[in-house]
């Protein structure tokens, strides 16, 4: 007898298994009173699978996680004047969320749709990246002192479709991290990898950040690929990684928005104050 062979990876096949089960994720227990809650989530320009264009939905998903931090991916509109797709007020106002502040883009709320939306605390250093590749990418670097004291280092990025494009942009979010103080560090976003080995993007980033826990959040309808991810460069730094997954997040966008937690314990005082 020949033994049978499976043509799918184990993760996509527990995803498939798992998808009754949908909807836990948004009930798992995350003990903000250790942390703060950080979120990425790409939100398709607003578009939605049903294939149209409703910001409102993206803005009552955002407002559904909650969370402290949140990175969003393609909050712009892509081609000629890049303008941003959110209401700002209404997230303000239904949130508590404010964008980092950006330069040299007007209408935009973000860099190269990369925007990071914060509840409190002071933005006190903002690194706007242009990535390499065929395709115009970028990363939005920015240290957030907290209330408490102290202080984390957010990097928001989405990386290009081109597997060597991926390879030079994760290369070069590395180099840049090495020309700066070290200093505890989230790095979040669709890196666009859902492959592990030598061909691997995750692997360059590896080396600062480790390889983090695959979490399937692409199509968010019956999502089988871990696309978008979270990941610390200090072991312990950040909780399990979940989907938030709802019946309106997996209308809203063709990503599914994932969330942890930051231990804010493990986090260094600025010097001078008290934690």
């Amino acid at each position: 007898m020949h033994e049978k062979r499976q043509n799918l990876p184990v993760s996509i096949l527990a995803s498939i298994r798992a998808r009754k089960n949908r909807g836990a994720g948004v009930h798992s227990a995350h003990d903000r009173s250790t942390g703060m809650l950080i979120a990425s989530y790409n939100v398709h320009k607003c578009v939605g699978v049903d294939r149209k264009f409703d910001p409102a939905r993206i803005s009552h998903v955002i407002r559904e996680i909650g969370a402290d931090v949140i990175a969003l991916q393609e909050a712009d509109s892509r081609f000629g004047e890049r303008r941003g797709l959110l209401d700002l007020g209404w997230m303000e106002r239904e949130t508590g969320l404010f964008p980092v502040p950006i330069t040299g883009a007007a209408r935009a709320h973000g860099w190269h749709g990369n925007v990071i939306f914060f509840r409190e605390g002071l933005v006190r250093d903002v690194h706007q990246v242009n990535l390499p590749g065929l395709e115009p990418r970028g990363a939005l670097m920015t240290e957030l002192e907290l209330k408490d004291g102290s202080t984390l280092r957010i990097i928001a990025a989405h990386l290009g479709l081109l597997n060597r494009s991926r390879h030079q942009q994760a290369r070069m979010i590395l180099d840049i991290l090495g020309s700066r103080a070290e200093q505890p560090t989230v790095l979040m976003g669709d890196l666009n990898e859902w492959r592990l080995g030598d061909r691997s993007a995750l692997n360059t980033l590896a080396t600062v950040f480790g390889l983090p826990a695959a979490v399937p959040s692409f199509p968010s309808r019956l999502p089988v690929l871990a696309l978008d991810r979270i990941m610390a460069n200090r072991p312990g730094l950040i909780d399990t990684v979940h989907t938030h997954d709802t019946p309106l997040a997996r209308l809203a966008s063709d990503h599914l928005p994932i969330k942890a937690v930051v231990k804010v314990g493990m986090l260094p005082a600025e010097e001078g104050r008290a934690v």
